[in-house]
């Protein structure tokens, strides 16, 4: 009997730890400030310690530069498509993530990033900021699957 249990217990932590995270593997639709319409699709990843890192899988935006010509090191002129933009995104709690940064392929500039996933879960708001939260601007993502 205390082996049933245990493995219950066991069978109901891991199930829940596999389907308590909405952002791993999830697909989101970048929207561009200032025209309103989508940029490109940007693809999240779990890492190996826990964060989240994301990386654009389709630039949408025909007008859009096609490669990093303002980013620096090893990214300046990369095709941004594979290009991985959110870095060390943490879990904070449900749906809620802080911690990491995020690149601005069009400036080159990285920048501190926290996100929320929204209830329905089919929204991402990314706030970007510097120094303090306050300091930045938010985007909304929307979910693509």
């Amino acid at each position: 009997m205390k082996k049933l249990s245990l493995i219950l217990a066991t069978t109901a932590l891991v199930s829940t730890g596999a389907f308590a995270d909405t952002l791993n593997n999830s697909q989101w639709q970048t929207i561009d400030d200032e025209t309103g319409k989508p940029k490109a699709i940007v693809q999240f990843k779990q890492q190996a310690n826990g964060s989240f890192n994301a990386a654009i899988v389709k630039v949408l935006d025909p007008q859009a530069a096609k490669a990093c010509t303002n980013c620096a090191g090893a990214l300046k002129g990369k095709s941004l498509q594979g290009v991985t933009i959110v870095r060390n995104l943490k879990a904070v709690s449900t749906g809620k993530y802080d911690g990491g940064t995020i690149l601005d392929p069009k400036s080159g500039k990285s920048y501190k990033m926290k996100s929320e996933i929204s209830a329905d879960g089919k929204k991402l708001t990314v706030r970007g900021y510097i120094g303090i939260s306050a300091l930045g601007r938010n985007q909304t993502w929307n979910r693509v699957n």
